[in-house]
């Protein structure tokens, strides 16, 4: 853990998959063929501690969904950090560089499937939850304990801040003093 506190440490950017990141990866239609989704409100909160302390939160997912675009601006994510429709997610990747003007040691990116490994392949933190494909966990840096859409995202959220020295006091922010 130690290892991954220290190449945490220097994260100004996490970006994260959707479908298996923060959902569970299940996929409901109705009769009409709209698509609905489950987030997570401790992911969303985890998210939410990530931009209130300065670190950029992006999405790169291979579907189209109106329900992500509604749920990355509950969050405020800034839009013009949500890329979807991208299954090749390196040109997103790129153009996300040259918008934040980052180095890759400072992003990390969370995915569950291969379709992920080509940017976990390139970024400072290569994250994996906890129910990823076997083959992206062993090439991600760090395997979260808890699955997809059900609290890896905070989990993700909250070690970032912690070895960045952010999380106790930010948890304090909460108490009535």
């Amino acid at each position: 853990m130690d290892k991954i506190q220290a190449m945490a440490k220097n994260i100004r950017l996490v970006i994260f998959d959707v479908d298996g990141v923060l959902t569970d990866g299940s996929l409901f239609f109705d009769n009409n063929g709209e698509e609905y989704k489950a987030f997570n409100s401790k992911d969303g909160h985890g998210i939410r501690m990530l931009l209130e302390s300065d670190i950029q939160v992006a999405i790169i997912t291979g579907r189209q969904s109106e329900i992500v675009k509604h749920r990355a601006n509950n969050l405020q994510i800034d839009p013009e950090y949500v890329y979807q429709g991208y299954r090749d997610k390196r040109p997103a990747f790129k153009e996300l560089l040259t918008k934040t003007k980052l180095s890759v040691e400072q992003i990390a990116y969370v995915g569950d499937d291969v379709i992920d490994l080509p940017i976990m392949s390139q970024v400072g933190v290569a994250i994996a939850v906890n129910d990823a494909h076997e083959f992206v966990q062993k090439h991600a840096d760090w395997v979260t304990q808890l699955p997809g859409g059900k609290g890896a995202v905070r989990e993700v959220s909250e070690m970032i801040l912690e070895s960045q020295g952010k999380l106790e006091s930010l948890l304090h922010s909460y108490l009535d003093n």
